[in-house]
């Protein structure tokens, strides 16, 4: 079942402060016309109407106008549903996504009810223009992450063992993303060391639109280790800084830690990491990466983090 949202009030206003209702809003690639907040971080704020209703019950406060909480939209929805970053509201060529929900307090917030709006306000950027009135429905539409991880190893994809540093990487990667609150899908492949191979699942992963490409395997010096050759390919702006690092802290007591030649980097809006195979290789640099994740997604999505 497809959730929804029903505006029931646009607001604008070209200052600070709140907001007041107007017949219809435009929506640019900076924001709303005329209304203070286009072109900043946050360009269009959002407000459910059962907020305003709890806080109106919670302190007593009369009932004010639309616009009160300096919202551009107030909306009311039947449905149930957790906004998260990146998340998505659409109607036909209008698209609004997720970029924070709550901001800081300042003391500007004196207005009665303005303090709501920084803990519940949902702040979107305009992703595709148009207008939007009072009385339309926006469908709500999850963000959902997708995980690749792919496994290059002669013997685990002859069944001769079983794979054990992809699942590795997708229990680490789930519990990062679990912890962040955000949702994620993984899905977890094991080839042999083939250059063929690899590249057209490397090349079928960019085109599906995986957010994280993860290959374990293939990052030594040995005539079957090709992973890193081929995953230069795909990549447009190496992340070298990572993988130095991690190489010296293990290379200190393993020197061995420092043949590996793990390497991260990002296509377009895909970030891609080929690791080592071993699962305490995978566990000693996804311990690392995991701590850089969240900055490294903000960053790729050219969203200022709060």
């Amino acid at each position: 079942m497809t959730s929804k949202i029903k505006v029931l009030s646009v607001n604008t206003a070209p200052e600070g402060g709140r907001k007041f209702p107007v017949e219809k809003i435009e929506l640019h690639e900076q924001g709303i016309t005329g209304d203070i907040h286009a072109g900043t971080v946050r360009q269009v704020s959002l407000f459910n109407i059962c907020e305003a209703e709890r806080f109106y019950t919670i302190t007593g406060a009369k009932k004010l106008d639309y616009g009160q909480f300096a919202e551009n939209i107030i909306f009311k929805t039947d449905d149930d549903f957790d906004v998260n970053i990146f998340d998505r509201f659409v109607k036909n060529n209008v698209v609004l996504e997720v970029t924070q929900q709550g901001k800081p307090f300042h003391d500007q917030f004196r207005e009665p009810g303005n303090y709501v709006m920084p803990r519940k306000g949902i702040f979107c950027r305009v992703k595709s223009g148009g207008a939007l009135v009072a009385g339309d429905e926006l469908e709500y539409i999850p963000k959902i992450f997708k995980a690749r991880i792919i496994t290059l190893s002669d013997r685990a994809s002859k069944g001769v063992y079983e794979d054990k540093s992809g699942p590795a990487v997708t229990g680490l990667l789930n519990a990062i993303f679990k912890k962040l609150s955000w949702r994620l899908e993984t899905e977890n492949i094991v080839i042999p060391d083939d250059e063929t191979k690899l590249k057209s699942i490397l090349q079928e992963s960019l085109d599906l639109h995986f957010d994280i490409i993860i290959t374990t395997g293939g990052t030594g010096i040995g005539p079957r280790d090709i992973t890193p050759d081929v995953m230069k390919e795909f990549i447009k702006k190496e992340i070298p800084g990572i993988m130095e690092m991690i190489r010296w802290k293990y290379g200190m007591e393993k020197p061995a830690a420092l043949i590996s030649r793990a390497m991260a980097g990002v296509n377009d809006k895909t970030l891609l990491f080929a690791l080592p195979g071993s699962v305490k290789a995978v566990n000693e640099y996804m311990g690392e990466i995991t701590k850089h994740l969240e900055h490294l997604i903000y960053m790729i999505e050219g969203v200022e983090k709060h």
